[in-house]
């Protein structure tokens, strides 16, 4: 890498380019130096890396700002190409609503204000225009307030521009700014406040429901601006190098921005039934998705609120532009350009990306890599700071929303297993006393079930005999149970004899329809179909459980016997009651086994869904994870194969213009050689000489051929996604009978509106477990020992008062709300038939409510 350009890059880092000085001033002036030496011959790569530098680099805007505004004054054509090219990219990502892009470049538009180079009242005239783009939307009469996130989040992009350049705005154009400010707060009085609770990844109680009182992100800004006006525009995390040269910067040309265009508004829908607006409003959360939902884990510091806002944009960008490498991100995530410890506040921000809903921004695994090396990084403090993180979460783990507690389980089990599966298991040992339902305990046993799966049992053992206790919440060392183990030495059942026999067989590679016959010949006519299945499949996961492979080879090898002996979804059912009891102390295995049978198309997701659904498990909904991963694993399956085939579709369908397009040429070509004046033998002919004509022919039928071939691929594509949409249909109509049937059996009642405050607190009374058995317990944060109390036969931890009966409600709604979020696109595409067959007048308002905020969707929308 040539000098300039390394030294472009590292502008702003403590780094050996710049001798490890942290003086920005001789950063610039180095920078600048380097820079002005080569701008004669490498002009466009100078001026490509600058724009990319700021777009990749947001953190360092101010740097790359005041570089074009030095260089502004050797080269009038190249800051006004900078210009031109912002506001060109500008447009682009106005066009293609692609919002990180929109949200830097106005932030680096601000920063050009700052060195002279771009005219202030034409970044006056870029905030206005967003004003009234989104004032417009959100008009009643003549806008479409289903998109009221594309207007909030261009009111944003203003508010968050300020920070880099209020100042400079105030001082040079005051009215025009006092004008912005004014019909910001316009656009405030007339937008629709943003409730909501369905992606909070805190639950609140219905009518106590704190989000009611909380302003939403946007209102939320505006104050934090208004504070920072109200203190003259002074914010210590943005650096502000153009100070430094101002007394050269002063005598820069600078130039106007290109007419900038929002894109038009989407048409209301024809018809304005809640549904169709529901689905625009949908469509518009994705495409203008929220960036960050604050936690708010630890203690209130003395940060100024704009402070934290412009450091919690720093760390977003950063792990935004850096995703597919960890280490560099780690790297910039500790050394942003602000004069102030920041550790409590980087570790708060990672997690609520981690725990960001509908979902994160990036697989899971990229924050669990990332949390990793920064307390690499910061080994003397970030550890202890994410281990505060831990206990704050878990404190309020009863709170916490059910999708985000699953997320915090597989990322602590994981954490953990790259620090020799080490933390303070006495401090959590309290956790004993409480009830099987209580979150805390549950919490515990789900992290010590997945440390098992990324370790082995006698090293997780080891790892809390400071807590040996725990060891009770352990899963069972021995994961399989097969039903005929023939003991040494005793009499062996005739199930047992079918099933050495059958094992034999496999171990012999008898071939599939062979099993069958000597199963429909000796089995089913003595002993039924039952008993036929059972010593099947608990035969062949026997033999398959020595690997993942053992069990691949055997499902794919012997698939057609079970294939045979389960044809409908009861005996699918039947299927899954045998995968689980022999795998019925290995979550695990019973998850993979079940996962790779729906895979070869042995099981239904109908089946799983009634399985999940049958009285065994629905004792489990509070109390494990394990019936829940596995409808997790099957709804996303389904969910993929439509996701699939779509991308499928769209690659098949540009395939198919390519082919016609090619079609088309070819003809074109025969036509003309056939219509053109040949000479043969001295003689005019009509037709190209005989071999370029046979060519074109072959030519033309070859293409024919492919069109018909991609054509034919294409409509094949549609059917089977027709058919794959059809089965998610029917899935989401029996997932969510399921529940409300299953609810509705154990909900209190509830008022129209769907409050049920009794499952909090109302009815300790009626539905708290048996007084003496231990529900609860209350920590002492003086001592950190347990101390026990009781309230009217309930005991209390931590707040935590909840017999088992209103636990099971409340983590069941969870789950509902989970799956409803999750997958809103597609329940969205099925809305009607589920109106008119699931969420009737007589399902439970509570079950109603609680899906239609998983779905973002108004009660009144009915």
């Amino acid at each position: 890498m040539s000098s300039w350009r390394a030294l472009l890059l590292r502008i702003g880092d403590k780094c050996a380019e710049y001798g490890g000085s942290n003086d920005f001033k001789e950063h610039i002036e180095m920078c600048y130096t380097a820079l002005l030496r080569e701008i004669d011959h490498a002009r466009d790569e100078i001026l490509s890396l600058i724009v990319q530098c700021a777009e990749q680099l947001p953190h360092k805007i101010p740097f790359y700002a005041t570089l074009v505004g030095l260089l502004n004054l050797e080269s009038d054509e190249f800051a006004k190409q900078v210009v031109e090219d912002t506001q060109l990219y500008l447009q682009d990502a106005l066009d293609s609503e692609d919002c990180d892009k929109i949200r830097i470049l106005m932030r680096f538009s601000t920063a050009l204000i700052c060195s002279k180079v771009l005219q202030p009242a034409s970044l006056v005239v870029l905030f206005e225009t967003f004003l009234s783009s989104a004032a417009t939307t959100v008009d009643e009469e003549t806008g479409n307030p289903s998109w009221q996130p594309r207007a909030d989040f261009y009111v944003t992009c203003i508010l968050s521009c300020l920070p880099w350049g209020g100042a400079e705005l105030i001082e040079q154009v005051p009215e025009e700014i006092e004008r912005v400010m004014v019909g910001i707060e316009a656009y405030l009085s007339i937008r629709k406040h943003v409730y909501d609770t369905g992606f909070s990844v805190f639950d609140f109680d219905d009518e106590s429901d704190k989000s009611l009182d909380v302003k939403d992100f946007l209102e939320d800004l505006w104050d934090r601006i208004k504070v920072l006006s109200n203190n003259g525009w002074k914010v210590d995390s943005v650096p502000r190098p153009h100070l430094s040269f101002e007394a050269q910067l002063v005598s820069g040309t600078s130039y106007d921005f290109g007419p900038i265009s929002c894109p038009e508004q989407p048409e209301p829908p024809s018809t304005l039934s809640g549904i169709a607006c529901g689905k625009q409003k949908h469509e518009a959360e994705l495409k203008y998705p929220r960036r960050i939902r604050r936690l708010n884990i630890f203690p209130a510091n003395k940060l100024e609120p704009i402070d934290r806002f412009i450091v919690e944009e720093y760390l977003l960008d950063v792990l935004l532009f850096f995703n597919g490498c960890r280490k560099e991100c780690a790297t910039y995530m500790v050394g942003l350009p602000v004069p102030f410890r920041y550790e409590y506040l980087m570790a708060e921000t990672v997690f609520s990306q981690l725990l960001l809903l509908p979902q994160p921004r990036f697989k899971p695994i990229y924050y669990t890599l990332v949390i990793i090396d920064l307390c690499k990084a910061l080994p003397g403090a970030f550890p202890a700071v994410v281990a505060a993180a831990v206990r704050a979460l878990f404190d309020r783990i009863s709170e916490l929303d059910m999708e985000c507690r699953i997320r915090l389980i597989l990322w602590f089990s994981h954490h953990l297993s790259n620090f020799q599966f080490f933390w303070p298991w006495e401090e959590w040992a309290y956790v004993l006393d409480l009830p099987k339902w209580a979150p805390q305990r549950v919490f515990v046993q789900e992290v010590l079930e997945r440390e098992v799966r990324l370790s082995y049992w006698d090293k997780i053992k080891q790892s809390i005999e400071n807590a040996s206790e725990l060891e009770s919440l352990l899963p069972p060392k021995i994961g399989y149970n097969f039903k005929y183990t023939v003991e040494a030495g005793g009499e062996r059942t005739e199930e047992q004899l079918l099933s050495v026999d059958l094992g034999s067989m496999v171990k012999g590679r008898v071939m599939a329809r062979e099993v069958i016959s000597w199963i429909d010949e000796k089995i089913i006519p003595v002993h039924g179909l039952k008993i036929a299945l059972e010593v099947t499949v608990q035969t062949l996961l026997d033999i398959g459980s020595k690997s993942f492979t053992h069990l691949i080879t055997v499902l794919e090898r012997y698939g057609q016997v079970i294939s045979k002996l389960c044809p409908d979804q009861d005996k699918q059912v039947m299927l899954i009651e045998e995968v689980s009891s022999y795998w019925k102390n290995s979550s695990q295995m019973t998850a993979i086994t079940i996962d790779r049978m729906m895979g070869y198309r042995l099981l239904s997701n109908l089946a799983i869904v009634s399985w999940v659904f049958s009285p065994a498990n629905i004792e489990q909904f509070h109390t494990s994870d394990r019936p829940w991963e596995i409808l997790r694993n099957a709804v996303n399956k389904t969910y993929n194969r439509i996701s699939d085939l779509r991308k499928e579709i769209l690659s098949l369908k540009k395939s198919v213009l390519s082919a016609e397009f090619s079609t088309k040429k070819a003809q074109e070509e025969l036509e003309a050689a056939e219509t053109k004046l040949t000479l043969l033998d001295g003689e005019p002919v009509l037709g190209d000489n005989p071999v370029r004509m046979n060519r074109l022919k072959l030519q033309t039928e070859k293409t024919k051929e492919e069109e018909v071939s991609v054509r034919d691929s294409f409509e094949a594509k549609e059917a089977l996604l027709a058919r794959a949409i059809s089965e998610n249909e029917a899935l989401f109509i029996s997932l969510y009978k399921s529940f409300s049937d299953v609810l509705k059996e154990r909900l209190p009642p509830a008022s129209i509106d769907g409050n049920v405050r009794s499952l909090h607190y109302d009815q300790i009374d009626t539905m708290a477990v048996d007084s003496e058995e231990p529900s609860a317990m209350e920590v002492d944060r003086d001592n950190g020992r347990p101390k026990k109390s009781r309230v009217n036969g309930a005991r209390l931890s931590n707040g935590y008062s909840l017999g088992e009966k209103e636990q099971w409600c409340l983590s069941t709604l969870g789950y509902v709300k989970t799956f409803s979020r999750q997958y809103a696109t597609e329940i969205w595409t099925h809305m009607e038939r589920l109106d008119a067959e699931v969420f009737t007048e007589d399902v439970h308002p509570l079950f109603r409510k609680v899906v239609y905020n998983g779905l973002r969707r108004q009660i009144q929308e009915v």
